[in-house]
C-alpha cells in the first residue's frame, strides 16, 4: 500500500512538473512574440499560411501586407515568400503571395518564390538557399507573433541571421484563438527543441 502511494505520488508529481515545464515554455513563447527587431535587413522573408486558390487566406494576407510594409518603409529590399500547395493544379501559397504584393506595387524584380516547402524549417531551408546567390545574407521573419520564436530558433540552425518581425495584425485575436494557437505553437516548440521534430 504505501509504495502504490509513493508511486501516486510520484506520477502526480512528475505531471506537475511537466505542466509548470509547459507553462514556462508558453509564458516565453507569448512573451517573446512582442519583441520586434528594429534593425533593418536584406529581406522579409515570409512563412507560408494558407492560399484560397488564388487569392491568400486572412493569416498568409497579413503576413503579406506586413512584409509589403517593410519593404516600402525601406526596411528591407527584397522579399521572399515561401510554401508550396497542398494538391497539384492549384497556385501556391508563394506564389499568391508575390501576385498579392506584385498589386501592391512591390516590383516583380524585388521578390521571390520559394514554392515546394510545406512546413516552417523547409520554408527557411528552401529559401536560405534560393536567397543566397542574390547576396542576401539577412532577413526579417515575416508571421504571426506566437509563431516567431520557433521560426527565429530554426533559422539560427540553419545558419541563417534572421531576426523576428511579428505580423501587427493577425487574425488570432479572440482569446479562444489566442490559446489554441499558443497550446499548438507550444507543443511544436517543445517537439523541435527535445526531440529535434521539425515541423
Amino acid at each position: 500500500m504505501l509504495y502504490l502511494r509513493l508511486m501516486l505520488r510520484g506520477f502526480l508529481l512528475a505531471v506537475l512538473l511537466a505542466l509548470l515545464g509547459f507553462g514556462y515554455m508558453a509564458w516565453g513563447i507569448a512573451r517573446y512574440a512582442d519583441q520586434p527587431a528594429m534593425e533593418p535587413a536584406d529581406a522579409a522573408l515570409v512563412l507560408g499560411a494558407a492560399a484560397w486558390g488564388s487569392k491568400p487566406s486572412p493569416v498568409l494576407r497579413e503576413r503579406i501586407n506586413h512584409a509589403v510594409m517593410l519593404y516600402k518603409q525601406g526596411r528591407v529590399r527584397w522579399i521572399v515568400f515561401t510554401g508550396g500547395t497542398p494538391e497539384p493544379g492549384y497556385p501556391t501559397e508563394a506564389d499568391v503571395g508575390r501576385e498579392f504584393a506584385l498589386r501592391q506595387g512591390v516590383p516583380m524584380t524585388a521578390m521571390l518564390a520559394e514554392n515546394e516547402s510545406r512546413t516552417t524549417w523547409q520554408n527557411l531551408e528552401n529559401a536560405h538557399k534560393l536567397a543566397s546567390p542574390f547576396g542576401i545574407r539577412s532577413f526579417l521573419l515575416v508571421s504571426d507573433p506566437l509563431h516567431m520564436r520557433r521560426a527565429v530558433l530554426m533559422a539560427h540552425d540553419l545558419g541563417m541571421a534572421a531576426a523576428p518581425a511579428p505580423t501587427e495584425s493577425s487574425r488570432y485575436v479572440s482569446w479562444s484563438n489566442k490559446v489554441k494557437f499558443l497550446t499548438r505553437e507550444t507543443w511544436l516548440y517543445v517537439g523541435y527543441r527535445v526531440f529535434r521534430k521539425l515541423s
